[in-house]
């Protein structure tokens, strides 16, 4: 007799055979999506396609317009774009993924690129996800992966693998080609159908794909100039004292040669921040007014605070305002969809009084400043603020460089800053680190340390924080004279030894362990790093403590 399960999907009870997989059930339901259905949830853990069911369950088919989706899609076009680049131009041909760039993924070839082969390549791709081939799920001896990749000459997946502690491995096979990638895959390529290449230079381009944020389509390519030379500049950096990626990162911290490292990288860092105090120095004359801005968990405040030493080591006195404390008065504040208090929103800020008050300041008047009481929803007014000759004006707030501020004020008088951690580290060269996973971990153990926030909840706000983002300080980002990357080279491996055994704290009933149980399997491929060696003036430091600007 053959055993029967009871499979939920939308509220909806069906039958089917025990161990029949998801992939032989999933197209009665594709016609409920908008995209090619790439994975699923039973009872709330996500399975790629290729699961059996075992037992009466329920489940939730997942196409790219969620987080969980759009990650199984990119890392299925990064496979076809290396299968189709080594189908055109040879085995020894290869990609090494970037970084983000303008909804995209910026990647470089080893070899020389024109726009013509890269039209080629898009065919080819195009070819490959018509004719739907399988992704085969693969799982090997961890000593034979190490051997495969050394053989085929991709010594960083060897290395990456190297620490990975796991008796088996489990790889992809798509042809005659094999990768290791460490989030989830779609089990054929005719479920990764949307996507363009963009030519950048002779060895570089932009692979595009929709996304949530952009109303999951495939939006007309942007260039960020200023983004573009940060990541570059970083890149090449990384490459000089030879730390590209995880596994060379790794090789410094099992050499005992760490606190070197994170000495020669603060120094770094703190000499780009002098050169940009020392741009605005070169300016004083003109510029009396310093903005501020970049995505949640960017270590703004330190680095605005360690500019402001410099711009004092120069002679100036640079006197500091946050735009949150313009927010309206609570009955204005403008409310979101779910009708909760939008403070993020640009109407959430009395721009009529910011724009004002520091055009007063810049005339030379006394004004009284406000500071927002969020127990009462009100603005108090205790301090007076007057601007002298030496005076410098730090504004920062996460619209400081939106164009509908201070337009009563010469764009002359004002110099621009975008912060971000640029992460200029991969984990080999199809496994890049996302700036947004970099700043999520910040984000855990701050909350955690200074609101006792648990992981579930710094999980389940982070949806709306990106969505902030994207609306008021992604767009604006071009507008800035510098983006100031705050990113330290081997900030992961400290950042795991605060944040894993908090992740460890998500209950596998939680609809938060999926993505915990990601970033576990994400930070074990670092080792550990000590934080004993970190100057307390390190922008790492205000989010695991002890820095000089916020203890």
């Amino acid at each position: 007799m053959i055993e029967t399960l009871e499979i939920t999907i939308n509220n909806k009870k069906y039958n089917y055979s025990k161990d029949i997989t998801l992939q032989e059930i999933y197209m009665e339901h594709q016609g409920e999506f908008r995209f090619p259905i790439i994975l699923a949830k039973v009872n709330n853990r996500l399975k790629e396609l290729s699961a059996t069911l075992t037992e009466s369950a329920t489940v939730e088919f997942i196409d790219l317009t969620t987080s969980e989706g759009n990650r199984a899609h990119l890392n299925g076009l990064i496979f076809i774009l290396q299968y189709a680049v080594k189908k055109l131009f040879g085995k020894n041909s290869d990609i090494l993924v970037q970084h983000s760039l303008d909804k995209g993924l910026y990647i470089d070839t080893n070899f020389k690129l024109s726009e013509e082969k890269l039209l080629k390549i898009k065919e080819v791709m195009i070819d490959i996800i018509t004719k739907d081939l399988p992704i085969t799920k693969v799982t090997i001896d961890r000593i034979e992966a190490i051997n495969y990749f050394k053989e085929i000459g991709d010594f960083t997946k060897a290395g990456v693998l190297r620490y990975n502690t796991n008796n088996y491995i489990t790889l992809y096979r798509l042809g005659n080609i094999y990768n290791y990638f460490y989030n989830l895959m779609p089990t054929s390529t005719g479920k990764v159908k949307d996507f363009d290449l963009t030519y950048i230079k002779d060895n570089g381009f932009v692979l595009r794909f929709p996304t949530v944020y952009i109303n999951n389509k495939i939006q007309k390519y942007k260039h960020h100039p200023h983004m573009f030379e940060a990541f570059a500049e970083n890149k090449e950096w990384a490459k000089i004292i030879g730390v590209r990626n995880s596994v060379e990162l790794n090789k410094v911290v099992s050499t005992g040669k760490i606190n070197d490292l994170i000495k020669i990288d603060e120094t770094l860092q703190s000499n780009r921040l002098l050169s940009v105090a020392k741009e605005i120095n070169a300016k004083k004359n003109k510029v009396k007014i310093v903005l501020i801005a970049g995505p949640s968990s960017s270590g703004k405040t330190t680095t605005s605070r360690k500019l402001c030493m410099y711009l004092k080591s120069f002679g100036l006195e640079p006197k500091t305002i946050g735009m949150d404390d313009y927010f309206v008065e609570k009955e204005e504040t403008p409310l979101d969809e779910n009708n909760n208090p939008d403070f993020e929103c640009l109407e959430a800020v009395d721009l009529k009084l910011f724009d004002k008050q520091m055009a007063n300041l810049l005339s030379g008047k006394n004004v009284k400043i406000p500071t927002y009481n969020f127990s009462t929803g009100k603005k108090e007014y205790h301090n007076e603020m007057q601007l002298e000759e030496k005076d410098i004006l730090i504004i920062e707030g996460i619209h400081a460089l939106d164009n509908k501020i201070l337009t009563n004020i010469d764009r002359s008088k004002k110099f621009k800053i975008y912060i971000s951690p640029l992460t200029e580290l991969n984990l080999d060269d199809q496994n890049r680190i996302p700036t947004t996973d970099n700043r999520l971990l910040r984000r855990i153990v701050r909350d955690n340390r200074t609101r006792n926030y648990s992981v579930e909840k710094t999980l389940k706000q982070w949806p709306s924080v990106r969505l902030g983002e994207e609306k008021y300080i992604f767009p604006f980002q071009d507008e800035s004279d510098v983006t100031i990357n705050s990113a330290a080279i081997y900030e992961i491996g400290v950042l795991k030894t605060y944040v894993e055994p908090l992740l460890y704290s998500v209950e596998s009933t939680s609809p938060y362990y999926e993505e915990a149980k990601r970033l576990i399997n994400f930070l074990r491929l670092f080792l550990p790093i000590p934080a004993d060696a970190i100057p307390q003036d390190a922008v790492i430091r205000e989010f695991i403590g002890g820095s000089y600007f916020h203890e």
